[in-house]
């Protein structure tokens, strides 16, 4: 199990890298969506990482609600709302398209969003060296 968490630890990494330089680069509305792309390809990262995480410490999660929560219990995650926020986020840029409402979710990824994961990728990389 800990092979699977650390090779799903990586592309996490990655993901949250890549984040970061899609925001810096943005400059338009197609820059946004990108972003936007990036974002839910991380957030995916983001909660399936968390649950190998969870049960390698045998805490079973079959949701990304459910993992974020644990994952908050565990200390992984510091602000339990953010990342209730970015799953809520989430769920609004995969099923519904509003040009509107995409702005608002970009300046939170820039705002909040970044930072928080950054923060996660902090907090799993010293759980995993235990």
């Amino acid at each position: 199990m800990k092979d699977e968490l650390k090779y799903s630890f990586e592309k996490f990494q990655k993901a949250v890298k890549r984040l970061d330089e899609g925001i810096k680069k943005a400059k338009d509305q197609l820059d946004n969506d990108g972003v936007i792309q990036r974002f839910e390809f991380t957030f995916e990262l983001t909660w399936k990482t968390l649950k190998l995480f969870l049960l390698n410490e045998g805490i079973i999660t079959k949701s990304p609600k459910e993992a974020l929560k644990e994952a908050f219990r565990f200390s992984l995650i510091k602000d339990e709302t953010c990342f209730l926020d970015m799953l809520t986020d989430r769920n609004q840029s995969a099923h519904i398209y509003s040009e509107d409402i995409s702005k608002e979710i970009v300046v939170r990824i820039k705002k909040y969003y970044l930072a928080a994961l950054k923060n996660l990728s902090v907090e799993i990389k010293k759980q995993i060296k235990k």
